[in-house]
């Protein structure tokens, strides 16, 4: 039997770089896709319209690979941008070309740019546009591709990499520990593709799951957002990484448990000692802590009887 294959969105550095890498030491062969090819490229990566930043970020599809090769996996990189469909596509065929398979598709990637850190009012649409664009069609485009291939072997795991701001609402503004507007209302969207592949799919073989990895600390962190009141002080990127490896390496019995629920990364990777010697997860700032949205929670508490009001 061939090796399965996993294809990662954003793996140039961080969250995605660590899943490649933890995938190839549980015996996968890896596509990682990323914007740079090779370290020190210069990009725009400023969070805000208040600015231009093409300094180089560590990382690089060229880097990843070669960690991945430490690990005794194959691995190739195409390049792809999140806003070009074409790139997608066709990082999907030479995929599909090369190994013949794809097994898991983790989305890691998202939309890096203006209107991330900015106000609602000092954002244009096309801004907003673009980040759901980035954020919601493209893993769409990208599943829409991949699935066929899954449902023809037998099935395949699809992971998104979500956010809490898919499901609350920030304490503070953007700029001063929140985040833009675009940004949480493209992840509560993405949020919501997860459940349905599963009500389509899951009898076909493909899941999905939704992980939300809390703040990680990530090189980009460390050198683009404390100027937004953001720390790089997260957990380590192993944490995601090892909660992707559990959920592509575990039998159903145990993975399927996790279908319909969004898995707070952290907490699991504690509370199953998954990286040991780490077990205490990241919590925000005191009076940062945002608004979860209440509703799963409440229709819940309606379906057992109880008053909402009084």
């Amino acid at each position: 039997m061939s090796r399965k294959v996993a294809f990662i969105t954003g793996a140039s550095r961080g969250i995605g770089k660590a899943c490649a890498i933890e995938l190839a030491a549980a015996g996968f062969d890896l596509v990682v896709t990323a914007r740079t090819v090779k370290e020190g490229e210069p990009r725009e990566h400023s969070s805000t319209l208040k600015e231009s930043d093409t300094s180089a970020l560590p990382g690089s599809i060229e880097s990843t690979i070669a960690e991945i090769e430490k690990q005794g996996a194959k691995a190739f990189g195409v390049a792809a941008d999140l806003l070009d469909p074409a790139s997608l596509g066709a990082a999907v065929a030479s995929t599909l070309a090369t190994f013949g398979r794809i097994d898991v598709v983790v989305h890691n990637g998202r939309y890096i740019g203006p209107g991330h850190m900015d106000l609602f009012m000092d954002t244009p649409v096309e801004l907003l546009r673009k980040q759901m664009e980035a954020n919601v069609f493209a893993p769409l485009i990208i599943n829409q591709m991949v699935i066929p291939k899954m449902i023809e072997q037998g099935g395949g795991i699809i992971i998104n990499i979500t956010s809490g701001s898919a499901y609350s609402t920030p304490a503070n503004p953007a700029g001063k520990g929140g985040y833009g507007m675009g940004y949480g209302m493209s992840k509560g969207a993405f949020q919501r593709i997860a459940g349905f592949i599963n009500t389509e799919l899951k009898d076909q073989g493909v899941k999905a799951f939704n992980v939300q990895p809390g703040l990680v600390a990530t090189e980009r962190i460390g050198q683009d957002m404390a100027k937004f009141g953001i720390k790089n002080d997260g957990c380590p990127m192993e944490v995601p990484a090892k909660v992707v490896r559990w959920l592509c390496t575990e039998p159903a019995s145990e993975t399927d448990k996790y279908l319909y629920e969004t898995i707070e990364m952290q907490e699991f990777c504690a509370e199953k000692n998954l990286l040991p010697g780490w077990g205490t997860p990241w919590t925000p700032p005191s009076g940062n802590g945002g608004y979860p949205d209440l509703s799963a929670y409440n229709s819940r508490r309606l379906r057992n009887g109880e008053k909402l009001y009084s």
